[in-house]
């Protein structure tokens, strides 16, 4: 099965937002997405729009380069949003203005006739819906119920273990770290199952958060995921090696060439 990708461009707004001027353009990195045979962009209209605008989402959607994936709360004003821009899919992410990026999954099981409603109405506009969940067989169970295309498994736990024992470190080979590998296999056991669960229930499986070149391979060798979305650690990465050959390595992880 191909794995698809999708690179999420939130992070270069990210930096034209940190001075409020025009530049860089997150419009610019669709030709180069393209060329790299991207499978979709994928943005982040934030309620506060702490990086992609509005005007960014327009321009984005109208241009039909690449099928956009716009992942938003589920609020009216999203909602309302989403319907008139008409995207290829929608991602339903939580949404606090404190966080500094997206910190777990949608609680789905809580909020199941809110997103039970977002995700029809969504469909009924042509829109795949994909719900970004915690690998929790109670969110599973939930987003089956409320009728969405998908889920994406939030991956940042896994990440996060990972990256602690970097910082420790300052490398990513645990190999003779028999208490870290166990804590890291519990991790990735929880996302295997999880992806299992999900695909048994007819659901398409995505996974992404913290994903990047040193982490992603355990996660890619979980048959039942079929699309990643990366962004902060593509856009990262592209300081030093551009983005084309940002995603390039990626796009060699996910086809186990690396």
């Amino acid at each position: 099965m191909k794995r698809r990708l999708g690179v999420n461009i939130d992070h270069i707004a990210t930096i034209r937002e940190s001075r409020k001027v025009s530049y860089p353009d997150p419009f610019e990195a669709l030709t180069i997405l393209k060329s790299c045979q991207v499978d979709q962009v994928t943005i982040h209209l934030r309620e506060d729009r702490r990086h992609i605008q509005d005007h960014d989402l327009k321009r984005i959607c109208d241009a039909n380069i690449l099928p956009v994936n716009l992942e938003m709360a589920v609020t009216k004003e999203m909602l309302e949003i989403a319907s008139q821009q008409k995207p290829s899919h929608i991602t339903f992410v939580p949404e606090k203005r404190e966080e500094v990026t997206t910190e777990g999954g949608l609680d789905c099981v809580t909020y199941i006739d809110n997103v039970t409603d977002a995700v029809s109405r969504m469909q009924a506009c042509g829109i795949h819906v994909s719900l970004f969940i915690d690998p929790d067989y109670r969110q599973i169970a939930a987003a089956k119920e409320s009728g969405a295309d998908a889920i994406e498994i939030h991956t940042g736990t896994y990440c996060n273990v990972l990256e602690d024992f970097y910082v420790q470190n300052g490398h990513y080979d645990y190999s003779e770290d028999t208490v870290f590998q166990a804590r890291l296999n519990q991790e990735i056991t929880k996302i295997q199952e999880s992806a299992k669960m999900a695909s048994e229930a007819k659901l398409k499986v995505y996974a992404g958060h913290g994903l990047h070149v040193d982490n992603i391979q355990a996660i890619a060798n979980i048959t039942q995921i079929e699309e990643y979305n990366i962004g902060h650690a593509l856009i990262a990465r592209a300081v030093f090696v551009g983005l084309k050959q940002a995603i390039t390595e990626i796009q060699m992880m996910l086809r186990g060439d690396l």
